[in-house]
């Protein structure tokens, strides 16, 4: 089966699985999923959710995020991974949100990449959620899957990312992402998966995954 053919197969399994899949960061407009993604680096979105409302009822908007102190925000987010320096990014992100975008969330990607503490993954995430705008962000669900179902070499984040647009449909981008996130998370994990039983990898994994794994990698 080649690439192309895969990608379909597991595409409608997908869709049949998960054909509207929830955003799983709970906020309510571009800037507080802005703020969610980047303190979802190395944290689970469960901890980004418990630790948001006390830090969205102190600063809802840019205006109210750059009046706090970096203490105030660290204060807050104290148990994410990496506390310490998201808590300097968002008050320095809440700060050119006003100097350069009047307190507004860019629409553009290479704009919310120029944000401190906003990496590529985190500007496709904001640009397809709050936007609309068609992106496919990769995170280590993703790229692992991508790989292991052969669609990807896997070498890099950003070569994943190219091999996926080219495979699926940019109408399913969007979706797509958090599909193979909610698969990975709920029934592909990373360790102990039985390939043989798995709804796509059974017939998706590349024999060189195969024996990969089966070796403990």
């Amino acid at each position: 089966m080649n690439r192309q053919d895969k990608a379909d197969r597991i595409g409608r399994i997908l869709d049949e699985l998960y054909p509207q899949p929830p955003i799983p960061l709970d906020h309510q407009d571009p800037f507080t999923l802005l703020v969610s993604v980047m303190l979802s680096a190395q944290t689970t979105d469960k901890k980004v959710n418990e630790v948001t409302p006390a830090l969205f009822a102190k600063a809802p908007n840019p205006q109210m995020m750059a009046e706090l102190s970096v203490d105030e925000i660290l204060s807050l987010i104290r148990t994410v991974g990496l506390a310490p320096t998201k808590a300097k990014n968002l008050q320095a992100m809440a700060v050119l949100l006003l100097e350069r975008h009047g307190g507004e969330v860019p629409a553009d990607i290479d704009a919310l990449e120029a944000l401190p503490g906003v990496g590529h993954k985190t500007a496709s995430v904001v640009m397809c959620q709050a936007f609309h705008q068609p992106a496919f962000p990769v995170d280590t669900h993703i790229h692992r899957l991508a790989a292991r179902w052969g669609l990807s070499d896997g070498k890099n984040v950003a070569k994943t990312e190219a091999d996926l647009k080219k495979v699926f449909p940019e109408d399913t981008w969007i979706r797509r992402h958090l599909q193979i996130i909610y698969f990975g998370r709920e029934h592909c994990p990373a360790r102990s998966h039985d390939l043989s039983s798995c709804r796509i990898c059974s017939w998706a994994a590349t024999r060189k995954r195969i024996v990969e794994e089966s070796r403990g990698r």
